[in-house]
């Protein structure tokens, strides 16, 4: 922290302890070494907030002696204030600056300016007031119409998210009447009183830890408990909004009297994380209050960016609340004594795990984690009370769904591998259930499922063949799947015998399509499908079953499969990562024995590239649409990068994507590029945009506004870390969004494109020095851009005249077109163009009888455009062959195909005739 911070720091706390006179020392020393303008800002407000306050004591003498006659001390003070909003007090300090010094035109004109500000704001405080009244009249009385009601309702939410309304409710007993409201109970009026207050919060700390303390914390963690859904979710985005503020996230509005005020925030953001956590152990909180709470602290809790060194929310809550996250994991929905759930609080609470666990920065934080789990775990453990002991392995369970790294170190504890085995030979069903569960969550990894492979699978297949118990069979055949798939893609790793793998996936086919069965059970075929469709066997009898497809898209309204079925699309189109197998390393490996990964046959290109079109056919994007409006902490960073890999492998062919962008592909798309993800999944999204972007109408694709936010994804591809084709496709979307209007071009000039481009255009890829070169051509109409041309000291101008002269057609058209446009719109451009190289005419002259119309037509548009700047180019090009070529080209005879470049060619010799350079041929010549 710099010193000028360090003195701000102090000058708070002299204020806090109300010590105004060492605060205003503090902040007038701060201010002497403060350099940043906005930290300057802040430290006159809160000067000017310590003067205010010893200007309101009634004892203090500066309030009532203040020399009536020091103008200078009146006219800061008077600034003062107004910086504070108390302009009626402002408005006397300068009218008596004003009666001393009657011709002093800026008191004067300060003079003018705050009268009409206290008159502007005086009528909106009543009509505002009056506004406020008349709602909270209409709403409070059971009498009035039902339509009025809801306007009314209406109004209050928008005016509370306006400045001067949220302030005018706050300051006429407005938190009062909507506390009636609330406690009318009328869902209606509660959503209206619910949904103002979160307006009031947003972007404004002091209202917002003002309205916290008079609601208090329980009564809004109660209120978030109903089991009303809409009502629960606006108390979770009240308390959100609440949180953003108490934390300065959020839009940065500027506040003049809000930022004046130092406030200590972290009392209040200890006290509803704790709240929070308190909730989650409470039987008599509901499953979707419990879900809410879990989900703020997901959101809230660890850090958003690792490089922020401050992980103290994250140990706060390992520190009070691991053991509460850890019982909600290790609930069993089928015992009495379960807490109440719903379908997402479990992996909800495993997600949460697992974010605590990544945002520890060092070996000694994450010890703490392991000793804390290990200890609840082993509480649990107890051989006399069988269902404390399933509670002990359903937390393992849980952990493995979160850290699983964490989970396998818990696996290795005394006993608990064992007794995940000998639960499955218990004749209990909830003990077979609970068990299978663990046994499929333990055996991800290739080295553990090989141990259940001979210690459990004999155990499991017993169980699916004896069990009559359908949520039983089930699960262990998802563990039978799971285990079967221990190999992944390698052809050659398979652990059964063949057609075994395929037999286990018409099982889960035939649960999965079975509507009799709950959603719960069936949804554990898909589970299943997740591991058995890294068999491309499988995959391809997966997509060629359009009741099973449909089925599954049916199922992703529970939010709890998202990964599953995100995990089998993947597996589909094999959009996953594959390691490139080298020749030589694959002989070596075969001369010493080792093994070598074998790739199916029917993992080729023309069998995935049929899968996709399947998938597409059956109308998978507008599932995954409705996967990615997902707001929960179960759609993970991890499960968004799998569908951002889906949408790439979807939008390979160029004919499927129209059919993308009509299903709402290109939104989610963009949505997915943006999303808090990993950096993979952004990069997958954005190459899947500027596949689309390359070849869609943007204001289709990407209606109103939202194109412009398409340009950032596409210049992150602009850089050496991506791959060729990256580069490539980037390029061409940016060339098509630059054709469109000079405000996508400016765009993409503010997301600093340009150098890169400049860049492309140097490559020896012919393929990206042709898309960037167009991309430029596009690009050159922009003024801004002009002007990097005409500048001196670049070699750009002669970068373009050289291209001019390359052997790719579609080249020299691009950088024909860009000098065209160049030479139009500057003559010095003209100049400067025959200096940058020798070879200019040449180059030209080459353009001029090119045989592809479109390149010759830019090479005559260029030398028109010389001729018409200046005499002495012209006289320059009718010296040189450049004449010859112009009268053979004007004498052509007309052709509706050729005269564009006809016509530009006679208009040249036109101008030179002009000039007096040549002379017209007479008739008698003609004849």
């Amino acid at each position: 922290m710099d010193n000028a911070s360090q003195l701000k720091e102090e000058g708070n706390k002299y204020f806090q302890g109300n010590d105004y006179e060492n605060a205003i020392k503090s902040y007038t020393k701060a201010l002497k070494v403060a350099k940043d303008k906005s930290l300057q800002a802040v430290l006159f407000r809160n000067r000017a907030a310590c003067f205010l306050k010893k200007l309101s004591f009634a004892n203090s003498p500066l309030a009532i002696d203040i020399n009536a006659s020091d103008i200078k001390a009146l006219y800061r003070r008077s600034q003062a204030l107004e910086k504070l909003g108390k302009l009626d007090q402002a408005f006397k300090d300068i009218q008596r600056c004003a009666t001393i010094e009657p011709r002093n035109k800026n008191f004067q004109e300060t003079l003018r300016r705050l009268g009409a500000s206290i008159q502007e704001k005086v009528s909106t405080m009543f009509s505002t007031d009056a506004r406020v009244q008349q709602m909270f009249e209409i709403l409070l009385d059971e009498k009035s119409e039902k339509e009025k009601r809801e306007k009314a309702a209406n109004n209050l939410i928008v005016l509370g998210r306006e400045e001067a309304g949220a302030e005018r409710i706050f300051q006429n007993n407005g938190l009062n009447l909507l506390l009636r409201l609330i406690d009318t109970k009328n869902p209606e009026l509660v959503l209206a009183a619910i949904r103002t207050l979160s307006g009031m919060c947003t972007d404004h700390k002091a209202r917002a830890t003002a309205i916290l303390h008079m609601l208090g914390i329980d009564n809004i963690c109660l209120w978030m408990s109903t089991n009303h859904e809409e009502i629960s979710l606006a108390v979770s985005n009240l308390l959100q909004a609440i949180i953003d503020s108490l934390t300065g996230e959020g839009k940065k509005e500027e506040h003049g009297k809000e930022d004046a005020l130092v406030l200590d925030t972290k009392k209040d953001l200890k006290a509803v994380t704790m709240r929070l956590l308190d909730m989650l152990p409470n039987k008599k909180v509901s499953g979707q209050g419990r879900d809410r709470a879990l989900n703020l602290l997901n959101k809230n809790i660890p850090r958003k960016d690792l490089r922020i060194h401050d992980n103290s929310r994250t140990l706060f809550v390992i520190d009070n609340g691991l053991k509460k996250i850890l019982k909600v994991a290790g609930q069993i929905p089928d015992m009495p004594n379960c807490l109440p759930l719903t379908e997402n609080t479990q992996l909800t609470a495993s997600v949460l795990l697992n974010k605590l666990y990544d945002d520890l920065r060092c070996d000694p934080e994450r010890d703490n984690f392991r000793l804390l789990c290990e200890e609840y775990i082993q509480s649990k453990i107890d051989p006399q009370d069988m269902d404390k002991t399933l509670h002990a392995i359903q937390t393992v369970s849980g952990v493995l769904q979160g850290p699983f790294y964490l989970g396998n170190k818990l696996l290795g504890m005394k006993g608990v591998m064992e007794m995940m085995v000998a639960l499955c030979g218990s004749e209990r069903e909830i003990d077979q259930l609970v068990a299978v569960e663990a046994l499929i969550h333990a055996s991800t990894k290739l080295s553990r499922a090989t141990f259940i492979i001979t210690n459990g699978i004999s155990l499991l297949k017993e169980i699916y063949k004896k069990t009559q118990n359908e949520k039983i069979k089930i699960r262990a055949l998802v563990g039978l799947c799971k285990l079967g798939s221990a190999g992944g893609t390698d052809y050659g790793l398979r652990q059964f015998a063949e057609g075994s793998t395929e037999k286990l996936a018409r099982q889960c086919r035939k649960w999965l399509c079975n509507p009799a069965i709950d959603t719960r059970t069936r949804k554990w075929a898909i589970e299943g499908l997740a591991y058995l469709t890294l068999d491309a066997d499988v995959k391809d009898d997966f997509v060629e079953d359009e009741p099973a497809m449909q089925a599954m898209f049916e199922l992703t309204s529970d939010k709890t499969i998202l990964y599953s079925v995100a995990t089998v699309l993947v597996n589909c189109t094999n959009s996953y990562d594959v390691k490139e197998i080298i020749p030589e390393l694959v002989q070596l490996a075969k001369f010493s024995k080792q093994h070598v990964p074998e790739e199916h046959p029917k993992d080729k290109k023309d069998f995935v590239s049929k899968r996709v079109k399947r998938l597409v056919a059956a109308g998978v994007t507008s599932s995954l649409v409705c996967m990615v409006k997902a707001d929960s902490a179960i759609l993970t960073d991890q499960t968004k990068e799998l569908l951002a890999r889906v949408f790439l492998a979807l939008c390979e062919d160029a004919k499927d994507r129209g059919t993308i962008v009509a299903q709402g592909g290109g939104k989610v798309i963009l949505s997915a590029s943006y999303f808090r993800c990993t950096e993979v999944g952004k990069i997958k999204a954005s190459h899947a945009l500027a596949k689309i972007a390359a070849i869609s109408n943007p204001d289709i694709a990407f209606p109103g506004e939202r194109v412009y936010e398409v340009v950032r994804p596409l210049v992150s591809l602009l850089n050496t870390e991506r791959d060729g084709l990256q580069n490539y496709e980037a390029l061409l979307g940016l060339t098509n969004f630059s054709g469109r209007s000079d405000k996508l071009r400016q765009k993409i000039i503010k997301e600093k494109a340009l150098p890169d481009i400049e860049n492309y255009m140097f490559e020896n890829h012919d393929q990206l020095r042709q898309a960037a070169t167009e991309c430029m051509c596009n690009l050159v109409v922009n003024k801004e851009v002009q002007e990097r041309f005409i500048a001196d000291g670049n070699d750009r101008l002669k970068l373009l005249v050289l291209l001019c002269g390359e052997d790719d057609d579609k080249v020299q058209n691009a950088a024909a077109g860009a000098l065209a446009m160049l030479t139009a719109a500057h003559k010095k451009l003209c100049h400067k163009l025959t200096e940058v190289t020798t070879q200019w005419l040449e180059i030209l002259q080459r353009l001029c009888l090119h045989d592809k119309l479109n390149v010759q037509h830019r090479g005559l548009v260029i030398v028109y455009n010389l001729i018409h700047a200046d005499q002495e180019l012209a006289k320059k090009l009718v010296e040189s062959e450049m004449l010859e070529i112009l009268t053979i080209v004007g004498k052509q005879a007309d052709d509706p195909q050729r005269q564009h470049v006809l016509k530009v060619a006679r208009e040249c010799l036109v101008k030179f005739m002009d000039y007096g350079m040549i002379k017209p041929i007479s008739k008698k010549n003609e004849d």
